[in-house]
């Protein structure tokens, strides 16, 4: 395994786990340095960080960020994704409320599972590719669901949910914004 798939394989471990960019940041500089440093003493990656890379990064990510903050910022930024998603029909349809159906829901489902899975197989998303995977087998599913269940609204969301699940992921959002904005600069 080389160095870039041991950093890879580490940054979508700790992106699964939650860790906060700034972080993950500092986390990847250190264990590039180690990495290169085993590299010029003739030792490979594997002597860093041992024989399974998966269980290296999440013994560092629990030493990082203890579990329950880590839940916490996982939940909030999962939270506000889901907000945006919902947000994004209100707005191309001019509505205040919005049917869900069978249908919606499995194929939102699908899609965030089948990117996940992604995620965590490739080391990172490749946003074409895995967006393009993710509804070629989404679509299926959510057609299948809504030729199996109907047509029927589940339930009306109303247009004040959207904003009110984008609330716990904002301070996280911006923390990350503002980290990406000082790494660059």
């Amino acid at each position: 395994m080389t160095n870039a798939q041991i950093l890879a394989a580490c940054r979508s471990n700790w992106e699964y786990r939650g860790i906060d960019d700034a972080s993950m940041r500092e986390m990847l500089d250190e264990l590039a340095a180690h990495l290169e440093d085993a590299e010029a003493a003739g030792r490979t990656g594997r002597d860093v960080v041992g024989g399974d890379v998966r269980t290296f990064a999440a013994a560092w990510a629990r030493a990082r960020t203890p579990l329950p903050r880590r839940l916490l910022r996982t939940a909030s930024l999962g939270s506000y994704c889901v907000g945006w998603i919902l947000l994004l029909p209100y707005l191309t349809r001019w509505t205040t409320q919005l049917d869900v159906t069978p249908g919606n829901i499995a194929f939102w489902v699908v899609l965030a599972a089948v990117t996940i899975t992604w995620k965590l197989r490739r080391g990172s998303l490749g946003v074409r590719r895995s967006w393009a995977v993710a509804v070629l087998v989404a679509l299926p599913a959510g057609l299948l669901a809504a030729w199996s269940a109907g047509d029927a609204p589940l339930f009306t969301l109303p247009l004040w949910a959207p904003p009110l699940l984008l609330l716990p992921g904002l301070p996280y959002a911006v923390a990350d914004l503002r980290a990406r904005r000082r790494s660059t600069a």
